[in-house]
């Protein structure tokens, strides 16, 4: 570090990482440390955080409820947008940590503090996220990655630098490093390193297996207004709590895992499992609601650059200039995007079966196969000849 570092915010679950970091802070940097746990619909009893980080010498610990926030303000966004990560991760993880890196940043100037602090691996995707947010936000504050820099390298190294500084940890070891949060669940190692390996079902939580869901279908309607979900089922839902709906319907139906090795940004592959239940719903609706409101250019300027909003957020670009850019053209995109979407859930398939909008494009009189008085067929003759024209001077010099 550059300088003295007198106060750090530290982005604290009470895990044994976190709290060993605590810990680590103090002694390495002999500072103040303040921690900030979000609550991101992760569905964990966030009750005592707060004391055991006061216990483990916190000066001052903020638990803070971001559900709403991060369903309307991140969520939502991004799925406006269909961002999608190499066409089957929804970004469950990804989109979380900016604004984890947002509050960081907003608790540090209010305590006045020099720096924050993460305890995310040299090895993962978040790091960058983290700390390529806080140079967005404020970059004066230095970023402290005790991963890079200590001298534990296990979690043998952990446990045991927890027992020498009297750190409480909770009992029993999990078989995958785990991330949840109200969009997704996800898991990595064990047997996920061999990607030759099934998952065993334990790498499955917010879902039953799609061979044990129902044997009967179940419909559920969307509604939607300007490319946001606002309804299930006719019923109007806070954001966050539309999003804890579809997760409950959708996990009952086996319906958003996939199983992945996708490309982290760091440079190696990774193999990942991925619970989305309510996500995939909302990413399946929502693009079947656009294939009657969008004008078809529009919309293929838009999928265009999908892989590149999707990018932004993977790999921790969420406040760069290039992704509100994209957001920016999505939302104007968007503005007529709103009717319902009729869905069929069944043994893991989600499959949209009607849609209607006020602003659909959709005109039967034009696409009907019965008799009609707009659509010339002959017309469709002088189109294709145009069309050709150019494969015709190809051929002729193939020809040659």
């Amino acid at each position: 570090m550059s300088k003295k570092i007198n106060k750090v915010v530290l982005a604290y679950s009470g895990g044994m990482d976190t709290s060993v970091i605590l810990k680590w802070l103090q002694i390495r940097y002999e500072c103040q440390v303040i921690t900030l746990t979000c609550d991101l619909g992760q569905e964990e009893d966030l009750e005592g955080v707060d004391k055991k980080a006061a216990d483990t010498g916190a000066v001052k610990a903020y638990v803070e409820d971001v559900r709403e926030e991060f369903a309307a303000d991140f969520v939502f966004p991004a799925f406006r947008a269909g961002a999608i990560y190499e066409d089957r991760y929804l970004l469950g993880t990804s989109i979380a940590r900016p604004l984890i890196a947002k509050r960081l940043v907003e608790v540090a100037r209010a305590n006045g503090a020099d720096a924050v602090a993460h305890g995310a691996t040299g090895k993962g995707n978040d790091q960058v996220r983290f700390e390529l947010s806080v140079m967005a936000l404020a970059p004066d504050l230095q970023v402290i990655a005790p991963w890079r820099l200590w001298e534990l390298k296990s979690r043998t190294d952990l446990a045991a630098f927890a027992e020498k500084h009297g750190i409480p940890l909770s009992s029993g070891a999990r078989h995958y490093s785990m991330d949840r949060n109200m969009l997704h669940l996800s898991f990595e190692g064990g047997e996920l390193e061999d990607p030759w390996l099934e998952a065993r079902e334990g790498s499955f939580v917010l879902t039953v297996p799609p061979e044990k869901a129902p044997d009967e279908a179940e419909y559920v309607s969307m509604d939607y207004e300007a490319g946001d979900p606002v309804a299930v089922n006719g019923q109007r839902l806070s954001p966050a709590a539309l999003i804890k709906t579809l997760n409950a319907l959708g996990g009952k139906h086996g319906v958003g895992r996939i199983d992945m090795v996708e490309n982290r940004f760091v440079g190696m592959k990774a193999r990942g499992v991925y619970e989305t239940p309510g996500g995939t719903i909302l990413h399946a609706a929502h693009r079947d609601l656009e294939g009657i409101c969008l004008d078809r250019e529009v919309m293929h300027l838009r999928d265009s650059l999908v892989p590149r909003y999707a990018a932004c957020i993977y790999n921790g670009f969420w406040y760069a200039p290039e992704r509100e850019a994209i957001q920016a053209l999505v939302d104007q995109t968007q503005k007529r995007v709103t009717g319902t979407v009729r869905l069929k859930l069944y043994k893991g398939n989600v499959l949209p079966v009607a849609r209607k909008s006020p602003y659909s494009l959709f005109r039967q009189d034009l696409a009907t196969f019965e008799r009609d008085e707009v659509y010339n067929q002959a017309d469709a003759a002088g189109f294709i000849r145009l069309n050709g024209l150019r494969l015709q001077g190809y051929a002729r010099d193939l020809i040659k």
